[in-house]
């Protein structure tokens, strides 16, 4: 069965002056407009659609990627208000809306905010939400010390920056174990570092000792590679430039280094380092 606000492959069933029609099963005959039609599309073609709900109020298909579906978390752009709500740009054509009762705080035109993206059942219309804490797991995680997890940031505290795990609980990331940019609504991979008696989990964006090195290296080899196949920073770099640069430590930076040294990818140079 076809989901609206999510990625369906449905077959072609007809083709007709304005488009295709696509087999949607309970949800009927979709219509997959000409502008978005493969070249050269037939009766039975499988082809790959995002659902959702046009301006008329009419089930639509369309091969555009919108910035978030059904079930995920976006930080989304505010591009009007009236009187029904906000409205958000995700991708699509057709802005979503978040009404009035889904805002955590008021949103203003021009300003992004974190949102759940849902099916209203009473409507059928995909809807964002503000508040977010309604759409994350109330029970305890059962997690693992170190393991790899999906993360999108969710907010600044004292401590440091809240994080959405696995689009299931909330966590925390630490001021001083921060070595890139971060903004509400960024996807990172991270790690789990704690998870307290309380319930509540410590995340890290690297893992420590080897792992750590080994997560780096990638990083650091493609941007020698950016840079000609030869980078400027040394061992006498600062950890301000190391850490604006490569959005790690100095610790890490040389780390990785030296691991790279030993595998033969990287020479060290009075003035930096090249690839080998």
């Amino acid at each position: 069965m076809a989901t609206i606000g999510q990625y369906n492959t449905l077959s072609v069933i007809a083709i007709m002056a304005n488009g295709a029609y696509l087999d949607a099963g309970e949800l009927g005959e979709i219509l997959l407009p000409n502008r978005y039609l493969p070249e050269n599309c037939q009766i039975d073609d499988q082809i790959k659609v995002f659902i959702y709900v046009d301006s008329a109020d009419r089930l639509i298909a369309t091969t555009e990627t919108p910035f978030a579906q059904l079930g995920e978390f976006a930080s989304l752009k505010v591009s009007q208000v009236n009187k029904m709500g906000a409205f958000l740009d995700w991708g699509l054509p057709k802005d979503l809306l978040a009404p009035y009762n889904e805002q955590h705080s008021k949103m203003e035109t021009g300003k992004y905010y974190l949102v759940h993206i849902y099916l209203d059942k009473n409507t059928e219309r995909l809807v964002a939400s503000s508040k977010i804490d309604r759409f994350l797991d109330i029970w305890p995680a059962e997690y693992q010390k170190w393991d790899k997890v999906d993360l999108i940031i969710g907010g600044k505290t004292d401590l440091g920056f809240k994080a959405i795990i696995n689009n299931r609980h909330w966590g925390l990331l630490y001021d001083n174990e921060i070595f890139q940019p971060l903004r509400i609504g960024k996807k990172v991979t991270g790690y789990i570092k704690n998870i307290r008696e309380d319930g509540r989990i410590d995340l890290s964006l690297s893992r420590p000792g080897e792992g750590k090195v080994n997560d780096f290296s990638d990083k650091l080899l493609a941007h020698i590679a950016e840079q000609g196949g030869f980078s400027p920073l040394h061992d006498k770099s600062s950890p301000e430039l190391i850490k604006r640069t490569l959005g790690v430590s100095k610790k890490t930076f040389k780390s990785t280094v030296g691991n790279l040294l030993k595998k033969g990818k990287i020479i060290i140079e009075k003035d930096g380092i090249r690839l080998k």
